[in-house]
């Protein structure tokens, strides 16, 4: 009797290590892009230095997650600027469509086709690279 009580046992045993561990803590799992965040930071720190709140708008945006970021084709790009402006795109631009005017075209992201078309019509640029050319970020448009 005392092998039955000691099989039984040990069945027991095993059997509740194999139910979910209950803890009274809970867990979040969070998973953040090194390069977004510091990206964020330094749009956070411009805006405060230069007092100006395109740049805190901008990191708003990106905090979102990135299925909720904006993502923009280059017609609509061309429908609304102007030659000579420069637009922000806080999210991806994509390649559908064609770029007539001559613009600054700065976003988080582009597709690859988006990079080229861009390139041949005005100047593609990150938002890092906007951020060290123009920290008051006079005529900059937000576009998405």
């Amino acid at each position: 009797m005392d092998q039955l009580e000691g099989l039984a046992a040990s069945c027991i045993r095993r059997f509740e290590s194999c139910l979910p561990h209950q803890s009274t803590t809970k867990h979040t799992i969070t998973m953040k892009n090194q390069h977004t965040e510091a990206l964020i930071h330094t749009l956070k720190k411009t805006s405060s230095e230069q007092q100006v709140p395109l740049w805190k708008r901008i990191a708003e945006d990106l905090e979102k997650p990135s299925r909720a970021r904006r993502i923009v084709n280059i017609f609509k790009i061309d429908a609304n600027v102007q030659d000579g402006d420069i637009v922000i795109v806080p999210g991806k631009v994509l390649g559908e469509g064609d770029l007539t005017k001559k613009v600054t075209v700065c976003a988080f992201s582009f597709s690859d086709e988006a990079r080229s078309k861009i390139s041949k019509a005005g100047k593609v640029m990150t938002i890092t690279e906007l951020i060290k050319s123009n920290p008051k970020a006079s005529k900059v448009k937000i576009l998405g």
